[in-house]
């Protein structure tokens, strides 16, 4: 079987390439100035502009990660910030969510479920997968692994063949109760949780379409075995149409004949079949957390009540979903409940052999070769840090009802969602804590088993997420700083550093731990593929951000001062593509080829590392009603000056130094925020007027003030 790459955002990369060497970064780009550092923060605004250029929304994979990354630049060059915020009101507000609440992956095209990851796909199964395409329209090459054909071997039923053309096979139903029956076949459901029709029809509005089989136990279509979908809905566009068969008791065993009776009462329909096929479950355990940590990074930066207003009974939906049938509130962790996803490995090494089990270890998110759980430790965490986003806004809600937002049935109380969080937190914060190795686990399977390769990305989302107890963070952190060695791993010490850009992403080499469809881990070095002993430059982002919090601003600067040395000699070798060129220094993934390092191409979330500036050391969060401000500065840092912040309808710079904070503004706020600081008396002054006193404590928890044009606050902590 072919070998599959990692391989995100296919149809965008091409599109999207970073801007490249020498590129010339636009006047009204954010600065980031700390004195003594001036090379430092160039490279560092370089690094930023780089990823920052291709920013837009993309799969909802990337909801959370780019949103809030991308919205807050005030770039108004070529009017990008507006486009921009734009782009992010129109994506999230059609991400396609199902009547059930599962909002779906939007990744590329292929001939995979509709609603999940564009693999695997049904060509890369074994025994018990079928397909016929009349056509491969639409699909890209390399993403489908199998051929057109003609009608042969097909039975119509009640119908004229008008032929095949390039779009699909063509028929006019002359009688009602028309069918078309498949060649014979052979389709094990445990392969083929879906069929996936893709059809036109018109006019098929009134017909109750069904799909029925034969068995090798019952060689014969019956009304027992028979499964209901809808009729396509547009008569000029191709109807990607789901079947979710296994949701019927009466789809077991093999099947040996499918035929799909159109049910249409008159004649006179036209009908087009561009392909009938069976199809695994690749949806993800992590879409609903991205869409609404997505659409909660929107509004808090934009302040847009239209679009809060519209989706967020959407938002509602995605995260009851999660409560019921991904199992949040019974399991108080998020449990895959789809075909393929029991969390076993497709590899099964068996006195020295390998066994290659098909249909097993279908991945739930980014890391799209590793099975990662039927109980899900990296969607859980998400699931926590998504509980607490949705506490805070329907706090703010609630405390606005002039915004009129809607209510309704799916309302949640914030005290009740933050109560929720902290048993989840308590809960599966010691069911995937591994004591022996101090640290977090990838999920457990279906047997019981939990899973610890040394997943250094989800124990630093862990901490960053705040799903990590003190003892957990400091304890992970031990770990990858070498202050403590783990026995067995492949990886100790500075040798998680080995990349210098990140850590590795995992420390303990894997060749047994996958989906079936990737069948040849022990042909790739270690360090060779990103998700075995490679790395990936956005994450560290995380681990930037965990060390701010848990050991110091100084433990974290110093970090990123290592990968600041590192981008400076990429950049003066010609970029990303120049410097790995030869491999010696590792290879790149990216554009379908795998490799061990994940930067440029389909590595948007790159974007990640230069938002610890603003997000760490500034310590700036945007909320819908004001913006909290808590600064994290190294003690080698006289000041952090941060300008062009796109926050609600003012452009803000923001200066801090270790006691004083100065905002300057542009444009006015809608009405008066609330400014959020650290505990304190502070002594605040309005363009030089005289000063007034500011307790914040949990009385006076932030100071009410309109923002205004022109205005420059003065804030000194007493």
């Amino acid at each position: 079987m072919k070998k599959w790459a990692l391989f995100l955002g296919f149809v965008m990369v091409s599109a999207f390439a970073p801007h490249g060497e020498g590129a010339e970064i636009p006047p009204d780009f954010p600065t980031i100035e700390v004195p003594g550092l001036e090379q430092e923060m160039i490279a560092l605004r370089d690094l930023f502009y780089l990823h920052y250029v291709p920013a837009q929304p993309l799969a909802t994979l990337w909801d959370e990660w780019i949103s809030g990354s991308s919205l807050w630049p005030a770039v108004e060059t070529n009017g990008r910030m507006d486009l921009l915020r734009g782009k992010w009101a129109g994506a999230l507000a059609h991400r396609d969510i199902d009547p059930e609440g599962y909002v779906a992956t939007h990744q590329h095209a292929s001939i995979a479920h509709q609603q999940g990851w564009p693999f695997p796909f049904w060509k890369q199964g074994g025994e018990g997968t079928w397909g016929h395409h009349f056509s491969l329209q639409s699909v890209p090459s390399g993403w489908h692994g199998t051929e057109a054909k003609d009608q042969t071997g097909w039975v119509l039923t009640g119908g004229e063949d008008r032929g095949v053309d390039e779009v699909a096979w063509r028929l006019r139903l002359i009688l009602p109760s028309a069918s078309v029956e498949a060649p014979p076949l052979r389709i094990l459901p445990e392969q083929a949780p879906f069929l996936q029709l893709r059809w036109m029809a018109d006019p098929l509005a009134s017909a109750q379409p069904y799909v029925e089989w034969k068995t090798e136990a019952d060689p014969r279509y019956s009304s027992d075995r028979r499964f209901y979908f809808a009729p396509p809905q547009n008569a000029d566009r191709m109807d990607y149409t789901m079947i979710p068969v296994y949701l019927s008791p009466a789809w077991k065993g093999v099947i040996t004949g499918l035929r799909i009776q159109f049910n249409n009462p008159q004649p006179g329909s036209e009908v087009s079949i561009q392909a009938l096929f069976t199809q695994y479950d690749t949806r993800h355990t992590i879409n609903n957390q991205n869409f609404i940590r997505g659409c909660c990074q929107y509004v808090a930066w934009s302040r847009d009540l239209n679009f809060l207003r519209s989706q967020i009974s959407r938002m509602r939906l995605a995260l009851a979903y999660m409560r019921t049938t991904l199992g949040g509130d019974e399991h108080k962790c998020i449990m895959a409940p789809f075909v393929g996803h029991d969390g076993r490995s497709g590899l099964e090494w068996k006195d020295g052999k390998k066994i290659i089990h098909s249909g097993r270890g279908i991945g739930n998110n980014y890391w799209d070769l590793l099975p990662m759980g039927h109980q899900d430790a990296y969607a859980t965490m998400h699931y926590y840090d998504t509980l607490r986003y949705m506490a805070e806004l329907e706090e703010q809600i609630a405390a606005h009802p002039e915004w009129n937002i809607p209510g309704g049935v799916l309302q949640a109380n914030a005290d009740e969602l933050r109560a929720h969080a902290a048993e989840v937190k308590a809960v599966a914060g010691k069911l995937f804590w591994n004591a022996d190795t101090g640290r977090f686990v990838c999920g457990i399977d279906v047997d019981g088993t939990a899973y610890d390769y040394g997943f250094t990305f989800l124990n630093l989302e862990a901490i960053y997420y705040g799903f990590a107890t003190e003892e957990q963070a400091h304890t992970i952190l031990d770990w990858m700083n070498g202050k403590r060695l783990v026995a067995g791993d492949t990886s100790q010490g500075e040798d998680i550093y080995h990349w210098r850009f990140a850590p590795r992403a995992t420390t303990k080499r894997n060749i047994e731990y996958y989906g079936w469809f990737w069948n040849s881990p022990e042909s790739i070095p270690w360090g060779g593929q990103v998700q075995d002993g490679g790395a990936v430059l956005g994450f560290s982002y995380h681990d930037l951000m965990a060390r701010l919090r848990h050991l110091s601003p100084a433990n974290s600067w110093t970090r990123l001062q290592a990968i600041l040395d590192w981008y400076r000699e990429v950049q003066a070798a010609g970029g990303y593509r120049a410097y790995y060129k030869e491999g010696k220094e590792g290879t790149l993934q990216g554009g379908g080829t795998a490799g061990g390092l994940g930067l440029d191409q389909e590595f948007f979330e790159s974007l990640l590392v230069p938002q610890v500036m603003l997000n760490g050391f500034l310590g700036f969060t945007p909320r819908l009603d004001g913006f909290a401000l808590k600064p994290a500065l190294p003690a080698e840092w006289p000041l952090l000056r941060i300008s062009r912040i796109h926050f609600h309808h003012t452009i803000l710079e923001i200066t801090a130094t270790p006691d004083r904070l100065r905002i300057t503004v542009q444009g006015r706020t809608d009405g008066p925020i609330r400014i959020q600081l650290p505990s304190g008396v502070w002594k605040a002054g309005i363009n030089g007027g005289e000063e007034q006193t500011i307790p914040i404590d949990s009385e006076n928890p932030a100071w009410m003030i309109q923002l205004e044009d022109q205005m420059e606050l003065h804030l000194i902590r007493a």
